[in-house]
């Protein structure tokens, strides 16, 4: 009984962090949010799908004049928009149109 009672414990711990690992896109992207598009506008605080975060275009900032991205960060380009986003989870942290 004792054992039972463990293991019933155990698995009570263990489950919680499963559900929360599957995400918007069936849980093979955790933290990733589902895919708009590439037709979609970001906004700041928005997250990127990770196929939207593929799918855009890796920006050199410096040739585009935008501020240097902060470690964890880069510069991408969708739909006529700059978009700053984590590389670990596509968190948008800064939108510019395009010039």
């Amino acid at each position: 009984m004792n054992k039972f009672l463990i293991a019933a414990a155990a698995l009570s711990l263990i489950a919680p962090s499963v559900a929360l690992a599957a995400d918007h896109d069936g849980g093979q992207h955790p933290g990733w949010a589902a895919d708009q598009g590439a037709g979609h506008s970001f906004h700041h605080g928005d997250r990127m799908g990770y196929n939207d975060w593929n799918s855009a275009q890796p920006v050199d900032y410096r040739q585009h004049h935008l501020r240097r991205p902060p470690n964890g960060y880069e510069w991408r380009q969708s739909n006529g928009q700059f978009i700053m986003a984590a590389v670990a989870t596509g968190l948008v942290a800064s939108v510019i149109l395009g010039r």
